[in-house]
């Protein structure tokens, strides 16, 4: 074996068991100790490992599951970035040093089955499709997707059942630019799945959830996620995993100092326990009149509904009003960002891109407001494309950016 993947094999076993002797990898790979302690020393000058007595700790493991993940090639897709980019694109942190730019979120993965259909079917009718997709979504792996293409170090955590669309999960996690994920697998319950309607007409979507392994999210399951919620910037989740895990989350980040972003989708009349905790808050119109009461449907209502839900305890509100654009309410003053012309194909993953990009820009520290224009621009172009986890890449973005300037 070669000294680079005998170092693999080390980084994955100590990946799966937190910490290790020399005496335990020297008999374990057959080699000397003292090649166990060169490799242990290399490993710790690349921040993945920390030297102690005798052996070594990981510092962050890199996946954390019962069964779901396969360590060997999820270590080697994470080592080869180093060796392409002279560094880790999810580097590791320094002991008391929070990560540059990360985004953290929490959220759901279900599996979409998605069928274009030329208008939505009336009560009793069938319809034929005119094609079918079966794909990875969820709102948190959608939104994980979109921050990790705005040059972004993402985290992403989630759970699936035992069945055959935790592989799908795994395997597209891992082959995606998200740096980093924590998959829990649920013994007992499936993997959440989503029915998509898409109507060929104008892009607009009806969609039927089964949340399934995402509602079970246990306790220690979040507790453990404590390490990845220190080190980021942002934290991002929404209300598809259940409300005991998404509350604890944001307390978590919140008394870490970690920006925190709800995205309370879908509506639940339990999100406004979370809310004392949420520095920013994305609901669409729809999320925005059930949350307060007040009916939105032009910029106006929507600074009536934004003023109701400032007094229930979130701190920023931003409105997604489609092609009427996005309202923010700082508490203070309105902002109101115009949408982007956009040859729309799917509406369905919109939300999912605007929420992802918006993340991803806050992270890097930008204000409010250009986090805001930014990610309408990103939403604008994925729902130029195919697929609620079909995002646009990060130079186009920029590209579409210039036309604000332009307005």
């Amino acid at each position: 074996m070669f000294s680079k993947e005998r170092q693999r094999e080390i980084l994955a076993y100590l990946n799966k068991h937190e910490r290790a002797t020399v005496n335990q990898l020297a008999v374990l790979f057959s080699v000397s100790k003292e090649t166990i302690r060169n490799d242990l020393n290399i490993l710790a000058g690349q921040e993945f490992i920390q030297r102690c007595h005798g052996g070594a700790i990981i510092l962050r493991r890199i996946f954390r599951s019962k069964s779901v993940n396969d360590f060997g090639p999820s270590i080697v897709k994470f080592l080869n970035q180093v060796d392409r980019q002279g560094r880790s694109t999810s580097a590791l942190k320094k002991k008391g040093q929070r990560m540059k730019n990360k985004v953290c979120i929490l959220g759901s993965f279900n599996v979409d089955i998605i069928a274009n259909v030329e208008r939505f079917p009336k009560n009793g009718e069938s319809l034929l499709a005119s094609n079918t997709i079966i794909g990875p979504g969820g709102k948190g792996a959608n939104q994980a997707l979109a921050a990790s293409k705005c040059q972004v170090q993402v985290h992403f955590v989630g759970k699936v059942g035992n069945d055959h669309f935790s592989k799908m999960a795994h395997d597209h996690l891992s082959s995606s630019d998200i740096d980093s994920f924590t998959l829990y697998q649920d013994e007992e319950h499936k993997t959440g799945s989503a029915i998509i309607y898409v109507s060929q007409s104008d892009g607009e979507n009806m969609i039927a959830i089964y949340s399934g392994a995402n509602q079970y999210i246990t306790e220690s399951e979040v507790a453990n996620i404590a390490s990845e919620l220190a080190d980021a910037k942002i934290f991002l989740t929404q209300l598809e995993n259940n409300i005991e895990a998404t509350h604890k989350a944001l307390m978590m980040a919140s008394s870490l100092g970690v920006k925190t972003i709800l995205n309370p989708a879908p509506y639940s009349e339990h999100a406004a326990t979370c809310l004392p905790y949420v520095d920013y808050l994305t609901p669409n119109e729809t999320e925005a009149s059930l949350m307060s009461g007040v009916e939105v449907n032009d910029i106006a209502s929507a600074k009536d509904a934004a003023r109701v839900i400032k007094s229930m305890g979130a701190k920023n509100i931003i409105i997604t009003m489609g092609s009427q654009g996005v309202l923010i309410y700082d508490g203070k003053q309105f902002t109101h960002i115009p949408a982007l012309k956009a040859v729309t194909v799917d509406t369905t993953g919109a939300g999912d891109a605007f929420n992802g990009a918006f993340a991803a820009a806050m992270a890097k520290e930008q204000s409010l407001h250009s986090a805001a224009k930014f990610a309408c621009a990103f939403a604008s172009l994925a729902v130029e494309r195919e697929g609620a986890a079909s995002m646009p890449d990060y130079q186009n973005v920029l590209s579409r950016l210039v036309q604000y300037e332009r307005k």
